[in-house]
């Protein structure tokens, strides 16, 4: 068909209209995450504002921070073979400058030491928040953790945005970022 695609499901939809239902969707995907942050940056750099909980997190998002905390508790629990299977297969994993594009390329690098500093730490969830649309999931954690580490003492602050896609009834991290400072 020239000027258009072929619909799977037996219907034709134009270039133009596919490009701006994704821009239109990639836009709502983008407020979705941005205004919940910008909203909660007050609380979460109030020194007295309470700590969130996971029942800050929206009744849509609960299982997919219910997945987000099974990936740290695989690793905690020194049983990293569980991480992998909670993630997609083309997850992409942000780290200290550093990427990997795949879960196989995460396990194959970074999941057995992850698993072993995070079994040797203690990390304090210190602000959890997240929402799910349609099926899209965001759950961003702050986070401090201590410790002594290999003979030093650890005393960090990080943060954590997950981004989680929903197959069927099943939520599969496809996108983590963490970042990590004094």
């Amino acid at each position: 068909m020239r000027g258009g695609r072929s619909d799977p499901y037996g219907g034709s939809t134009s270039f133009k209209s596919f490009g701006v239902k994704m821009r239109s969707t990639f836009a709502l995907f983008c407020l979705s995450i941005l205004v919940p942050l910008l909203t909660t940056s007050v609380q979460a750099h109030d020194p007295g504002a309470a700590s969130a909980t996971s029942s800050s997190i929206p009744a849509g998002a609960r299982d997919a921070a219910a997945v987000v905390e099974a990936f740290h508790r695989s690793l905690k629990n020194g049983n990293p073979s569980v991480a992998p299977a909670l993630l997609d297969s083309s997850a992409l994993i942000y780290e200290s400058g550093g990427v990997e594009r795949s879960k196989a390329e995460y396990a194959g690098h970074h999941l057995t030491a992850d698993a072993e500093f995070s079994k040797s730490t203690t990390q304090t969830v210190k602000s959890q928040s997240g929402e799910a649309i349609d099926d899209v999931a965001w759950i961003a954690t702050e986070s401090r953790t201590s410790s002594i580490y290999k003979g030093r003492a650890i005393d960090i602050s990080s943060t954590e945005p997950m981004v989680l896609r929903r197959f069927g009834k099943i939520w599969k991290i496809v996108h983590i970022h963490w970042s990590s400072g004094k």
